[in-house]
């Protein structure tokens, strides 16, 4: 305490030497910290520093610095409490009434106060899980374009789909910085740069590729035959049928990345782990994906993201076991690395590695939730669940093989039912977001002012869910499909707007994955429908299934079970 009055005794003296004033009042020093703020806030506003000696600089050293000044007037302690306090102070202050402003770029468009103030708000409706219900709340609140952070907004108008993500539309927004952590290879899917997304984007082009497509039918019909065989000797039991279906689809991407990994459906379970490593690394990246700095200052401490770190290393020693191995079949690997010979230069390991590890997470997690989701709406359904398989039966009876897809195409009602559920529960119900390039300017989506700098979502779960694009909108009614081609006749006008319907996005950032995903789809819900009979157990409340979807960019689902049985 002495030393601290006697520091405070020697600035007074440096500050007033002869006793004369002071080289600021205590007025003026308020005023000085206070335009201190204002500054740090325009340069923030401006430049978004996000360079650790930078802005400590601007945040700490600045009113540091200032602290002199009150040093002066006031003890060390209570100089340094004054400039902090009233620095900060400002720049809040500062901040939030720019945001709330008519000044504000996206003063127009309406949104909750606490939004416009924090994307905080928004990132804490994701971590509930439930941020597709809410924002369709705030839809039907606020009209087809809200505010859902400072910067950001949500769109729900399926008329500008075509110009925001076609070929003219937006590139990726920066949420995808925030879910890989800023790592030094960036994902393909969240590449913002067009021609450095369309070279990326090649191999993935040649691998799903309708000849490709046909190699890996032969994967696909083997897992499915070993699910099936693995429900049916549980015949008369409880499963938990989502479950088994990831199992299903991780084993199945695993086979088409890297010529094999994972055996849960052997197993009958997650023996390395992978799964859980995964579901709990969304969990955190859905939220950094909302306040992508986080994720920035997240990346430099050591015991933060490990899960990630983790599946990375996982993904890594794969891809190193199929490197060594070589091409015994052409997988996805085979395209990546570039075994093919089609590109000039063959792609460094880091990004084959980023390339497999988002394949094998977009490609297992998005098609099991669907498929689940599709088995949830038809055991809701009996009538739908008894009209598919008696399609399924038509087309293959008693002794046909219902994996052989020469009938497929002919299977009006199984593809309706897929679209059905694609569209009451899209893989990403939320959307993907994109926003205006950087140094690019402004941007006109429809007939929407979108500024430069601003994350733009399009809301898919409210897209696909609004009465004016789809008759009975939250009914799972496959019906419609078979109406909107004119094979079969309603009783009631029926509103069916396609271009409304974008359950693999749109335009070049497209999934590309989608014509194996609806090939899996067909494959197990024939192979399914065929072979075995599932009902709910007694006293399940289907509701509650549904209640417990999370969106954390994509669905995460909870426990689906049913009672399996074999078809006579």
């Amino acid at each position: 305490m002495a030393d601290t009055s006697l520091l405070s005794r020697r600035l007074k003296s440096f500050f007033d030497p002869q006793g004369s004033p002071t080289l600021l009042s205590l007025p003026d020093s308020f005023v000085v910290t206070a335009c201190a703020a204002i500054v740090v806030h325009l340069i923030f506003k401006r430049w978004e520093p996000m360079k650790l000696p930078i802005v400590a600089f601007l945040l700490f050293l600045v009113p540091a610095c200032l602290s002199l000044l009150f040093a002066s007037h006031l003890s060390l302690t209570k100089g340094l409490a004054t400039a902090f306090a009233t620095f900060y102070t400002v720049l809040v202050s500062s901040i939030v009434i720019y945001r709330i402003s008519p000044f504000h770029p996206l003063a127009r468009y309406p949104g909750p106060l606490a939004a416009k103030i924090t994307k905080w708000w928004h990132a804490y409706h994701v971590h509930t899980g439930k941020q597709h219900l809410y924002v369709r709340r705030l839809h039907d609140q606020y009209g087809d374009i809200v505010r859902i952070g400072p910067n950001d907004v949500s769109i729900r108008d399926a008329s500008c789909i075509s110009s925001g993500l076609g070929s003219q539309g937006l590139p990726k927004g920066p949420m995808w910085d925030g879910r890989f952590m800023y790592s030094p290879i960036p994902a393909m899917v969240g590449a913002r740069d067009h021609a450095y997304h369309m070279q990326r984007r090649r191999p993935w082009n040649r691998a799903f590729s309708a000849t490709a497509l046909k190699e890996y039918e032969p994967l696909i019909y083997g897992r499915v035959h070993q699910l099936v065989s693995a429900l049916a000797d549980r015949q008369g039991q409880v499963v938990d049928i989502a479950k088994w279906i990831g199992y299903f689809t991780y084993d199945f991407m695993g086979d088409m990345v890297y010529g094999g990994w994972t055996e849960m459906l052997r197993d009958g379970k997650d023996e390395d782990g992978l799964w859980d490593v995964v579901h709990r690394g969304l969990d955190v990246s859905a939220v950094y994906g909302e306040v992508p700095w986080v994720s920035y200052y997240a990346s430099m401490l050591p015991n933060v993201g490990k899960d990630l770190k983790r599946m990375r290393k996982m993904a890594f020693d794969r891809a190193k076991q199929r490197y060594d191995s070589g091409s015994k079949a052409r997988d996805l690997f085979y395209y990546l690395s570039n075994e093919d010979g089609a590109e000039k230069v063959t792609p460094p390991r880091p990004i084959v590695v980023s390339d497999g590890v988002l394949a094998l997470i977009a490609g297992s997690d998005t098609t099991a939730i669907v498929t689940a989701t599709i088995l949830y709406s038809l055991l809701c359904n009996p009538t739908t669940y008894h009209r598919l398989q008696q399609e399924v039966d038509k087309f293959y009876p008693r002794g046909e093989d219902p994996l052989n897809p020469k009938h497929y195409k002919d299977m009006h009602y199984l593809e309706a039912t897929i679209n059905e559920g694609l569209r009451l529960f899209p893989a990403t119900p939320s959307g993907t977001q994109r926003a205006p390039a950087p140094g690019k300017g402004d941007r006109l989506i429809g007939k929407y002012y979108i500024p430069e700098g601003t994350a733009t979502k399009f809301h898919f779960w409210s897209i696909q869910r609004d009465p004016r694009n789809f008759s009975h909108p939250d009914t799972f009614w496959p019906e419609r499909w078979l109406v909107a081609e004119g094979l079969e006749h309603a009783d009631e006008p029926l509103t069916h707007n396609a271009n409304a319907f974008v359950p693999f996005s749109f335009g070049p950032y497209n999934c590309v994955g989608k014509n194996v995903a609806m090939q899996e789809m067909r494959m197990l819900l024939c192979h399914l429908m065929h072979t075995l009979d599932l009902r709910f157990p007694e006293g399940y409340v289907p509701r509650a299934f549904e209640d417990a979807l999370e969106d954390q960019f994509g669905f995460k689902v909870g426990e689906l079970p049913v009672i399996v049985q074999r078809r006579e």
